[in-house]
């Protein structure tokens, strides 16, 4: 009996096979019995039989192109071209949508980055708008006080102007008094020119006053001395009288130079010296109507010493003063106590205890050196670079070295203070005196071994009631 290879009709599911039955056979060579048209249906090729006696047999199935004229199959092969066109579209598509989203992450970015940039300029725009604002609003309130003083300014001028007509008026009369003597009664003419006179001279006077506003650029006169000293001119003295004050250093030091004009003084090394019976302490001291007034070394002690004569007019002891460097100036130097003069006389700054090291103003009487009267300020003396007095306002610098400038002022005729900004060059970084002169209206000031002269700027204001 014959044992049949276990195919079947089911062999569909393979292309072509071959299929060898165990025996002898098994080593012949498959192509010489494969058929020549494998679309052909199963198909026995050989036989044989094995040592046992079994039917051996080698069959090829048929290739699966057989189903191809199968009309189904057909439309589930042009089903599957086109699920796979689909899907080379699909990835076509993805690899566009990757590349777009990728396009568009990097579009994100940047738009953050300038919504970033977009958010900076804009606050740092605000902050340019406020900065500028405040600016403007800080001008403004500078520049609002001024209003009244140019209302005032207004004013005198209409005031000047009066004086003028008046004068003009007097003038015709006196022209007309000269042709016909007796029209008009002389006593009453000449109180009306006295009047005048009064009037005009109180009118100048404030005219020479009024509130610092501004300091000029520094004009270096001289340079000489060590990097301390004071050096100066006499406010009182007469007409053609210029001669330079120059005194060098801040202690163990009597001797004073004079020399003729100024002229001379930045020119030349021609001087006068004058030796002082006591030697003095600090930058101090001041020249005024012929005579040095001067702080005498480590003591509270004053000094009238009158040039001329070279002697001691008159001394007195500053009480309760500090002294010996106890409450000096920032820069030190035994600058403890500082005498100076304006429009209104003779002035002395220094602190005392009794109002805890902060600045007193004492009022002298230029010929006793009795206090006339003081004011007691809030303003430690120690913290103080330099200080002047102009038309009888103290000024105090907040230093004396880099960055200067004039902040705080004390008005004795009202007994009140306001911090003020005016800002100077301290062209040579270190400030040891700064002193008025109310006939120069220039600030006298001694820097780092040079002597430095600044123009100030002031506002005067004249009320009809005050003349």
């Amino acid at each position: 009996m014959t044992e049949m290879s276990p195919l079947t009709a089911g062999g569909q599911k393979s292309a072509l096979s071959v299929m060898e039955l165990r025996g002898p056979l098994m080593a012949w060579d498959a192509a010489q019995v494969l058929p020549t048209n494998p679309e052909e249906s199963w198909q026995v090729y050989s036989s044989a039989q094995d040592s046992e006696g079994r039917c051996i047999c080698t069959v090829v199935a048929p290739q699966q192109t057989m189903c191809s004229r199968d009309a189904r199959t057909r439309q589930l092969r042009q089903l599957l071209e086109k699920v796979q066109n689909m899907s080379q579209s699909i990835e076509v598509l993805d690899r566009r949508t990757q590349r777009d989203l990728q396009y568009v992450e990097k579009m994100e970015n940047q738009m953050k980055g300038l919504e970033s940039k977009f958010k900076q300029v804009e606050e740092s725009h605000k902050q340019h708008l406020a900065r500028q604002f405040k600016a403007i609003k800080a001008k403004m309130d500078e520049l609002r006080p001024l209003i009244p003083v140019l209302e005032e300014y207004k004013a005198d001028a209409k005031l000047v102007l009066q004086f003028k007509e008046e004068v003009q008026n007097l003038t015709s009369v006196l022209n007309e008094l000269q042709e016909e003597i007796g029209a008009y009664d002389y006593d009453e003419l000449q109180n009306r020119v006295s009047s005048l006179e009064e009037r005009l001279r109180a009118c100048m006077q404030k005219l020479a006053c009024g509130k610092l506003t501004g300091i000029s650029d520094p004009v270096t006169v001289k340079t000489s001395g060590s990097r301390f000293g004071s050096w100066m001119t006499d406010p009182l003295a007469p007409e053609g009288d210029n001669r330079v004050w120059y005194m060098d250093g801040y202690h163990n030091n009597r001797f004073v130079r004079e020399y003729k004009s100024m002229s001379d003084f930045m020119s030349t090394d021609n001087f006068t010296s004058h030796r002082l019976p006591h030697p003095w302490s600090g930058t101090g001291q001041v020249v005024y109507n012929g005579s040095i007034y001067f702080n005498k070394f480590q003591s509270h002690i004053v000094i009238r010493f009158d040039l001329k004569t070279e002697t001691i007019l008159k001394t007195r002891s500053l009480d309760y003063a500090g002294y010996n460097n106890m409450y000096h100036y920032a820069w030190g130097g035994h600058s403890d106590i500082d005498l100076m003069a304006d429009e209104n006389g003779l002035w002395a700054v220094y602190a005392t205890n009794q109002n805890a090291g902060n600045i007193v103003i004492s009022k002298l009487d230029p010929v006793s050196l009795q206090v006339l009267r003081s004011w007691n300020t809030s303003y430690p003396k120690r913290s103080a670079g330099e200080a002047f007095i102009i038309c009888g306002t103290l000024y105090v610098t907040n230093g004396y070295s880099g960055g200067t400038k004039v902040h705080y002022a004390y008005q004795t005729n009202a007994s009140t203070y306001e911090y003020i900004d005016i800002p100077f060059q301290n062209k040579y970084s270190h400030i040891s005196m700064l002193d008025y002169n109310p006939r120069d209206r220039a600030l006298y000031a001694w820097n780092n071994g040079h002597q430095i002269l600044y123009n100030v700027t002031l506002f005067h204001v004249v009320r009809p009631d005050e003349l």
